[in-house]
């Protein structure tokens, strides 16, 4: 990952108060192995990049952590606990979840195998394009640390292609129609 790209995804992270809100309020839940990543992550980088409004676009922040205890009511206990950690409107923006858990309901919702992960930064690896695999998080010391299993060239170049390392997700049409629609200056490889 290059130096230059982190450093500056850093600093759009930091100018946005409002992602920088919701990870503050993650940092002080502690959850174990944490990250704000997707959406609030790739989208807040192309609003800057094309001078949209911060927050534009932006449907929620999905914040994942990884819990060996895989029951619904552990999930539920952490979700209610984050929901009271933050005031409105982000209440109903953050969307927790267990990433121990997805391999028990995904292809029910999403029609697709999904096999048990080991860690939050390794459900990244298995998301729809690389330029959506980006995860950070607010570490003890004000560092603002980044995962990025593809790198960031795509998110900077506002590129939007498959993962290679999967096949063809089930919700790519649907995936890159919203993006689009939203940052029509998004360039779409489509999968061959």
């Amino acid at each position: 990952m290059s130096g230059a790209l982190e450093t500056r995804l850093v600093e759009i992270i930091r100018a946005d108060a409002d992602l920088m809100h919701v990870l503050t309020v993650a940092r002080s839940l502690a959850l174990p192995d944490w990250r704000i990543f997707s959406g609030a992550v790739y989208q807040t980088v192309w609003n800057a990049l094309g001078d949209h409004p911060v927050g534009y676009g932006r449907k929620d922040y999905d914040l994942g952590y990884f819990d060996l205890d895989t029951s619904w009511d552990a999930e539920d206990v952490i979700i209610r606990r984050a929901a009271a950690a933050f005031e409105e409107p982000f209440r109903s923006q953050v969307e927790v979840r267990n990433q121990a858990r997805v391999h028990l309901w995904f292809k029910h919702r999403f029609g697709e195998d999904y096999e048990p992960l080991i860690c939050t930064d390794e459900a990244l690896g298995r998301f729809v394009a690389p330029a959506f695999a980006v995860g950070i998080r607010l570490e003890a010391d004000d560092r603002v640390s980044v995962a990025a299993p593809f790198g960031l060239q795509d998110v900077f170049d506002r590129v939007i292609r498959p993962n290679p390392n999967r096949p063809r997700a089930r919700g790519w049409d649907r995936a890159v129609g919203s993006a689009v629609a939203r940052w029509p200056e998004v360039r779409v490889i489509e999968p061959v």
